[in-house]
């Protein structure tokens, strides 16, 4: 694994990071990135979100060297991708979305030419291990044109792994990827998290984002919206409601101070209320004073995608 030159580094980070794609014919020119500052903590799962075309892949795609930036500086590991692009492209690994693999070869054989590429000799190549570990290890030999979709998906993963980086970038990783595969998919992720290898996560699954990132920073128009931890992140929405199964039937909600109340389909009492101007406790009194009477209760608050609308107006990430 690539060694940082200072553990004071942030995994990754960019400064003013502008990207603008010239005009081509009838299409004006395109701001892409319009001067983002972000920096990924090392050893964290970091996930990356945006509307699309808010600049998620054109982000991704300076890191991965295929798309030159306008301005800004980015350092990869440390390594700033203008002054050392070599290191800087050894200490990432990035899964694209594209299902991009030569029909022709064997999965042996393309970890094997990635592994060339990367310059890791045969000594050290652990082509078996990583394919062994996404459940790979008896398609080794097989072409790659008779894999499945989710075994493709699964491949991209192998590649980035290769040469060992320390930062893995997965840009919707479990797109059109089945329930079950996808679990065992972020199960290795999070070993490889555990090892100490920073994760940057791009999904349209949100809730994938609320169960496993630590931190997520949302981008629009090429903008930064917000970066923050996503316990953080989740508290933007004041708003939370109270579940509640009552002993007898409700017809009709109740009306109380500081809340609304309406009786949802399944028979359960929705109380949403603003902890910050009437506290619980103040919620309960008034529902114990209408005389109702609680079998069970329980409390829902904010999902990402609350969050995610509030900030952004869309509703797909």
């Amino acid at each position: 694994m690539v060694t940082s030159p200072s553990v004071q580094n942030a995994a990754l980070s960019v400064r003013n990071l502008q990207k603008t794609y010239k005009a081509v014919g009838n299409q004006p020119a395109k701001e892409a990135l319009k001067g983002v500052d972000l920096e990924v903590p090392q050893g964290s799962i970091f996930g990356l979100l945006g509307p699309n075309g808010a600049g998620k892949s054109t982000f991704i795609n300076i890191l991965a060297g295929l798309v030159v930036k306008t301005g800004g500086d980015a350092a990869i590991w440390g390594f700033d991708i203008d002054k050392n692009p070599r290191q800087a492209r050894a200490s990432i690994g990035i899964v694209p979305q594209e299902l991009s693999i030569d029909p022709f070869f064997t999965p042996g054989e393309i970890m094997d030419i990635q592994a060339g590429l990367y310059g890791v000799p045969r000594s050290q190549r652990r082509t078996h291990e990583i394919l062994d570990a996404l459940g790979l290890a008896d398609k080794t030999d097989a072409y790659s044109r008779t894999l499945s979709g989710g075994m493709r998906r699964r491949l991209l993963v192998a590649k980035a792994l290769v040469h060992n980086p320390p930062i893995l970038v997965l840009d919707e990783p479990t797109a059109g990827v089945d329930i079950e595969l996808r679990r065992q998919l972020w199960d290795y992720v999070l070993e490889l998290n555990k090892m100490g290898v920073t994760i940057v996560l791009t999904t349209h699954y949100l809730e994938e984002a609320q169960e496993l990132c630590d931190t997520i920073a949302i981008i629009d128009h090429g903008s930064l919206v917000t970066c923050e931890p996503t316990r953080d992140l989740l508290r933007r929405i004041d708003n939370k409601t109270l579940l509640i199964r009552t002993v007898a039937q409700l017809s009709d909600a109740p009306q109380f101070d500081g809340a609304h109340c309406e009786v949802r389909a399944d028979g359960m009492l929705a109380v949403q209320y603003n902890p910050g101007d009437t506290p619980a406790g103040k919620v309960l009194s008034q529902i114990m004073q209408a005389g109702i009477e609680i079998s069970d209760i329980d409390t829902e608050g904010a999902e990402l995608e609350t969050v995610f609308m509030k900030l952004t107006g869309s509703g797909a990430a």
